[in-house]
C-alpha cells in the first residue's frame, strides 16, 4: 500500500529544484560580477544589462538542457531536436550572419573595453575615414556624432575590424541600478 502512496518521480523533482536553484544562484553570481566588471571599465548601465541579459539567457538555456537530461529523454531525441533546431538557426543565421556578427562583437567591445561613451575616436578606413564623438553603444552598432552634428550609426563588427584612434575620453561616473 505505502508503495503506491510514494512519488515514482521524487527523484527528478528533487534535481529540478536543485538546477532551478543553482540556475538562480548564477544568475545573480553573473550579475554582480558583470556589475563590478563594468563600474571597473566605465561601462554604462543599459551597456551592461544587455551583457547580463544575454549572460541569462544562456544560463537558461543550459539549465533548459539539464533538466531534460534528468527527466530521462533519450539522447537520440536531444540530439534530433537540437540538429532540427541548429539547422532552422543555421539557415536563417546565414540569412543574418551581420545580425549574429554584431551581437557578438558588441559583447566583445562590452568586456575588452576600448572606449567608451563620449570618447572622440576616428575609424581608420582608407575607403571611409570616420570621426566623431561616441554618442551611444548599442548590442548592434555605435552611434557617432560627427563634427558637422551629424550622427551616423557604425556597425559593431567593422569596428572590431578597423583600426581606432582614440582622441579624447569623457566619462560620468553613475551608479547601478535594476
Amino acid at each position: 500500500m505505502l508503495k503506491y502512496l510514494e512519488n515514482p518521480y521524487l527523484q527528478e523533482e528533487i534535481f529540478t529544484f536543485i538546477v532551478i536553484c543553482v540556475l538562480l544562484f548564477l544568475r545573480v553570481f553573473a550579475s554582480e560580477i558583470i556589475k563590478k566588471s563594468a563600474k571597473l571599465n566605465e561601462s554604462l548601465e543599459h551597456r551592461t544589462n544587455l551583457v547580463i541579459k544575454y549572460v541569462n539567457i544562456l544560463l537558461g538555456l543550459l539549465a533548459i538542457f539539464t533538466i531534460i537530461i534528468i527527466w530521462g529523454v533519450k539522447k537520440e531525441q536531444i540530439f534530433l531536436f537540437i540538429s532540427s533546431v541548429f539547422a532552422v538557426i543555421g539557415v536563417a543565421a546565414f540569412a543574418q550572419w551581420s545580425l549574429l556578427s554584431n551581437i557578438t562583437a558588441g559583447i566583445i567591445l562590452f568586456f575588452s573595453y576600448p572606449f567608451k561613451i563620449g570618447d572622440k575616436i576616428k575609424i581608420m578606413d582608407k575607403d571611409f575615414p570616420l570621426e566623431g564623438e561616441i554618442q551611444d553603444i548599442k548590442a548592434f552598432y555605435i552611434i557617432l556624432k560627427k563634427t558637422d552634428n551629424e550622427l551616423v550609426t557604425y556597425p559593431n563588427n567593422l569596428l572590431m575590424q578597423k583600426g581606432i584612434l582614440i582622441i579624447k575620453s569623457t566619462f560620468e561616473d553613475k551608479e547601478f541600478t535594476d
